[in-house]
């Protein structure tokens, strides 16, 4: 029981720790007017501990498979592990298609922002934010391979708050790095499906 605890811990400290340091990774050109130019190779930073930080969660995802706390173990989707290990798979790589076309066409300003950096082309021309509305499915999928609604339920909570926060924070930055023509984009594609025309 000590270990379940200690890994629920270390997975709600780690996830709070990333989110934390990622929403100040999107924030380079607010932070330039305080901290000098710095802050752009600053982020890049954050956002590399950002990603060392959600490997541990994933970490204790699949430690949660054989130590799940006995509290909530009984809130099992599926009789059969492996039914929800498919349709979880399914929609991992629906998502993540999505998530690559974004990563992708955003070339290295997913990783480092660039301070002269331009608007993206490709699949940003329809979705401002792909990566998330990849990441979406991705995590949601999570609960069924772990066969816990639990921890669906957890990660829908976390997603619902994490998301509109996120899309705040980054789009305030890129109106301050991009102006009118940020907001004529805003004007005319979706945050996270594309308009309708």
């Amino acid at each position: 029981m000590v270990f379940e605890i200690i890994n629920s811990l270390i997975f709600l400290i780690s996830t709070i720790a990333l989110t934390s340091l990622y929403f100040i990774s999107l924030q380079p050109a607010k932070r330039e007017k305080k901290n000098g130019i710095k802050v752009w190779d600053q982020s890049k930073t954050l956002r590399e501990i950002a990603q060392y930080l959600q490997i541990l969660t994933v970490i204790n995802l699949i430690l949660w498979i054989w130590f799940p706390l006995p509290i909530v173990n009984k809130w099992n989707m599926f009789a059969v592990f492996w039914i929800g290990l498919i349709i979880g798979i399914i929609i991992i790589i629906f998502g993540a298609i999505i998530m690559i076309n974004g990563v992708k066409d955003a070339g290295a300003e997913t990783y480092t922002p660039l301070r002269e950096g331009k608007m993206h082309g490709g699949i940003y021309k329809h979705i401002r934010h792909p990566q998330s509305t990849g990441e979406i499915p991705v995590y949601l999928s999570i609960g069924l391979l772990l066969n816990s609604w639990f921890i669906l339920e957890i990660i829908f909570i976390f997603l619902i708050i994490y998301i509109p926060l996120m899309i705040y924070i980054e789009e305030n930055d890129l109106i301050k790095r991009f102006g009118d023509e940020y907001r004529e984009y805003k004007k005319t594609t979706g945050a996270l499906i594309p308009k309708i025309k």
